[in-house]
């Protein structure tokens, strides 16, 4: 078998093979073999038509079936020849056989291109790292959303006021004020000095009672778009948050019996998400600068087939309307993500290789012994689910990338940057409006 192999790029490939009659000779008069028994002649038996009668015959039919056979198996055999590992379905072409003749064609294909990492020097990649400077402030938010979360609502009876809810129907108006069929919103809230109703809206609400009717411009869509609405009050409620008492505190957080313990331990889960956020920020960073200095060149099929599953994952969601979910519109959406996901899997595979990085099941074994130390109530739980070895492929994964992330920071010129929490807060409010 003559194999020529034809680089287009660092990941497209074009394959020509010829396979000369000697060697096709014994497959092709096994298939003839094949091809008899399918066959029904009268005045012959199933399996005994003369191979010169089937070959007089039924030629054509014969070279046919033989090269859609042949063409998968000697495909796969020059592959295997030239070590090659196609990430999409070939495209061939020029295919050629007659009786007693070469068969020979082309295929065309895209593999997994091999990537050589530049050499990497200390503060090859620049990257920021984060410090979150918290504050009270904080403590108080999470506190106030503790309260919300176990909140009851009262009827008002005298009018709604700023930071009231008013339950109505809207219905929305055409440009000269009549009612528009199957634009009807039932039972919304609308706080008042919250989301839609500021500014000219807040004097409109303020003071409504149940059975009000009201007209006033929303934005109820995600588009930005204002229209006409008559609002019809049903009720008008207040938020009542609980008191924090004993109670309370032992309600949110067993671990705490003061509103001081209660306080630190909220205190610390705030430093300890920040932490974990700065992380994932920081890790995020490395990764996309290394991304950036390598640029790797990946195959548009591998792109495809992510793309293929992400619709496909959509579509089994179980949210409603994924069955027929734009596909279009998923692919576009997921584009970037699945370009720069490559681009990373590349990347870490060769850093993966180069640089000698792997994971032991010691070093598994011990990821599961902190987990149980840091919860010994769920002891059994944790065993279970680590006798399973998919989800022990997964604290292998996560080990993994962290020895990749560990390798390349080294070559890491990190700016430290610290950053008020009430800055961000200001930022949000900003944003808001």
């Amino acid at each position: 078998m003559d194999i020529n192999i034809k680089e287009k790029n660092s990941y497209s490939r074009e394959m020509s093979v010829q396979i000369p009659w000697e060697e096709l000779q014994k497959d092709f008069y096994k298939h003839v073999k094949y091809f008899n028994k399918k066959i029904q002649l009268p005045g012959f038996r199933p399996g005994k038509v003369p191979v010169k009668v089937l070959l007089k015959q039924f030629l054509p039919t014969i070279e046919a079936d033989f090269i859609e056979h042949a063409l998968n198996t000697y495909y796969l055999k020059a592959l295997k020849e030239k070590e090659l590992l196609p990430v999409n379905k070939a495209e061939v072409e020029k295919v050629d056989f007659h009786f007693e003749g070469d068969l020979s064609f082309t295929a065309k294909f895209e593999i997994e291109p091999d990537l050589i990492l530049p050499k990497l020097k200390k503060k090859s990649l620049k990257v920021q790292k984060t410090t979150y400077i918290h504050d009270s402030v904080d403590v108080d938010y999470v506190i106030h959303d503790l309260q919300r979360n176990h909140s009851t609502m009262e009827t008002v009876e005298d009018g709604a006021d700023e930071g009231h809810f008013v339950l109505t129907d809207l219905q929305k108006l055409d440009q000269s004020g009549v009612p528009i069929i199957g634009k009807k919103l039932e039972k919304q809230y609308l706080k008042v000095g919250g989301g839609v109703i500021k500014d000219e809206n807040l004097d409109r609400l303020k003071g409504a009672k149940a059975g009000d009717k009201i007209r006033m411009y929303l934005t109820v869509n995600e588009q930005g778009e204002k229209s006409e609405y008559d609002v019809s009050v049903i009720n008008v409620e207040k938020e009542v948050l609980p008191e924090i008492n004993e109670d309370f505190i032992k309600m949110v957080d067993p671990d705490a019996s003061t509103e001081d313990e209660f306080r630190a331990n909220v205190e610390t889960r705030i430093k300890d998400n920040y932490k974990h956020r700065s992380l994932e920020a920081f890790e995020r960073q490395l990764s996309d600068a290394m991304i950036e200095l390598v640029n790797p060149e990946f195959p548009p099929s591998m792109v495809d087939s992510y793309l293929d599953h992400i619709v496909e994952d959509v579509k089994k969601s179980g949210q409603p309307g994924a069955e027929n979910v734009d596909e279009a519109k998923v692919r576009e959406t997921y584009q970037s993500v699945a370009e720069r996901n490559l681009k990373w899997f590349m990347v870490r595979k060769a850093l993966i290789s180069q640089h000698d990085i792997n994971v032991t099941q010691e070093e598994v074994e011990a990821e599961i012994q902190q987990l149980l130390a840091r919860s010994p109530q769920h002891t059994q739980e944790i065993v279970k689910y680590y006798k399973k070895p998919s989800n022990r492929t997964r604290i292998e994964d996560d080990l993994l990338e962290k020895k990749i992330l560990d390798c390349i920071q080294q070559f890491a010129k990190i700016k430290e940057v610290e950053v008020k929490t009430k800055d961000l807060r200001q930022q949000e409010v900003h944003d808001h409006d």
